[in-house]
């Protein structure tokens, strides 16, 4: 929900490199809030304390100003800091409005926020809607990047691409699915893999859709599908290179690790999933949860998603700090683990926001990789985050402030996805006309 103050006013760009001048604008939006006359702009900076007790830190900026012939008002300033900055509109010592905007350290400069989710189901495991539908549900709900990831198959993440590949998007769609091979019952989620794990050996892929190369891979190139007792003999053979501790199932963890070499050999990002999920008890052993959080043969934790009670995300997120307190850093994300995108009580429960120079698989993956992603848990009205703490810091000034405004964007486009997806012949020439607004968005609000 948009809330009252971006409602009336508009305020650009809301993120910029710190220690350099930058021109502000604040554009009122409607003429009930019309500016006229003189004015105060006050700027603050949130770091430096509350300036009654901390009087040697005031850090209050004021410019007085005027609107300009296109009834905005303008002031530059130079923004210290990677922190949030309150802008006060104040007029006869009375305040208008306070907007915010953010200053940003140089390796955030350059990297866009946005928002997706890496785990979720469609029909063709245990969901209910089609790919398709799951894909554009989910644009209309703000998502700028996803996968279908349906257990053991992976052409459900092709269908779901394929549906709207004549069509302009500016929507991340890339393939995946959770992996699950024999023996093995941990849930690890392959997350924009250039081919599938599933299929390099035998199971419910190959044997709905077969081996066709184009069915398990984005480009027809991926490895010949091997047996289950040739994949047998391999996780027993890498166990056996591997430093196990008693208490671990030796086959359980060679296969996580094998599962997850593969998954990088496919270009893809490995996911360890919901090790707290409860099915009568905790999906995982808690030896091997520890185990595979030391040794961290994945890509990234997912420290949210998949169930509302405290025992999964709660836990989950008690140990991703406590691993940061020990010295273990590993990249988080969350994600819905959604098996259905309308009427449930779960379908958006949590998300990833992922500060990358550009919505690509590449990109996206690479930026998780590097740590620059934090996760937003959705259980609560009031949203939130999961991560490191000036990544935290960031995204929750985004979920307020530019979030809001982007769904508005996304809203359109996902409900014309649909109604492209269900047959209408006219929704492409309208995805056609809007295409390049949510670009446009992000060039107006990020000056980089």
């Amino acid at each position: 929900m948009i809330k009252t103050e971006l409602f009336n006013y508009d305020i650009f760009p809301k993120a910029f490199p710190c220690g350099e001048p930058v021109e502000v604008t604040i554009k009122p939006l409607g003429a009930h809030v019309a500016f006229e006359g003189a004015y105060s702009v006050q700027v603050r900076a949130l770091n430096e304390g509350n300036v009654r007790a901390y009087p040697e830190r005031n850090n209050l900026v004021p410019y007085d100003v005027t609107p300009d012939s296109d009834g905005c008002l303008r002031f530059t300033h130079t923004f210290e800091d990677e922190q949030e900055h309150f802008v006060d509109v104040v007029k006869d010592e009375e305040m208008v409005v306070r907007l915010s905007v953010y200053s940003l350290l140089p390796d955030l400069v350059g990297r866009y926020p946005f928002r997706g989710d890496l785990h979720m189901h469609s029909f063709r495991s245990d969901g209910n809607q089609a790919p398709a539908i799951v894909a554009a549900e989910y644009r209309k709900n703000g998502y700028d990047f996803l996968a279908m990831t349906d257990h053991r198959r992976y052409y459900p993440s092709l269908e779901a691409i394929d549906a709207y590949k004549d069509v302009p998007l500016e929507y991340n769609l890339v393939p995946g699915e959770e992996v699950h091979l024999e023996g093995n019952d941990v849930h690890i989620v392959n997350w924009g893999g250039k081919y599938s794990v599933n299929a390099l050996v035998e199971g419910a892929h190959i044997k709905e859709v077969g081996a066709d190369k184009a069915l398990r891979s984005i480009d027809g190139n991926c490895p010949d599908v091997m047996t289950t007792e040739e994949f047998r003999n391999e996780v027993w053979r890498l166990a056996e290179t591997l430093n196990i501790p008693e208490g671990v199932e030796p086959y359980t963890y060679a296969a996580c690790v094998w599962t997850f070499d593969r998954i990088r050999e496919a270009d893809g990002l490995g996911i360890f999933a919901h090790p707290y999920w409860v099915q009568n008890v905790f999906h995982v052993p808690e030896t091997l949860t520890e185990h595979i959080l030391a040794t961290q043969p994945f890509d990234a934790f997912e420290v949210l998603g998949g169930e509302s009670y405290y025992e999964q995300n709660g836990f989950q997120t008690v140990r991703y700090y406590e691993d940061r307190a020990k010295g273990r850093r590993y990249p988080i994300v969350g994600s819905t683990d959604s098996h259905s995108c309308i009427h449930n009580r779960n379908g958006y429960i949590a998300s990833t926001i992922v500060f990358s120079p550009e919505n690509t698989r590449e990109g996206i993956i690479s930026s998780i990789k590097d740590f620059y992603s934090v996760a937003v848990d959705s259980i609560s009205a009031e949203l939130r985050l999961v991560g490191e703490i000036r990544f935290v810091r960031y995204g929750n000034f985004l979920l307020r402030e530019f979030f809001p405004l982007h769904d508005e964007l996304t809203f359109e486009e996902g409900r014309l996805m649909k109604a492209h997806a269900c047959g209408d012949t006219t929704a492409a020439e309208d995805l056609k006309r809007i295409h390049g607004r949510m670009k446009a968005q992000r060039e107006k609000y990020f000056k980089f």
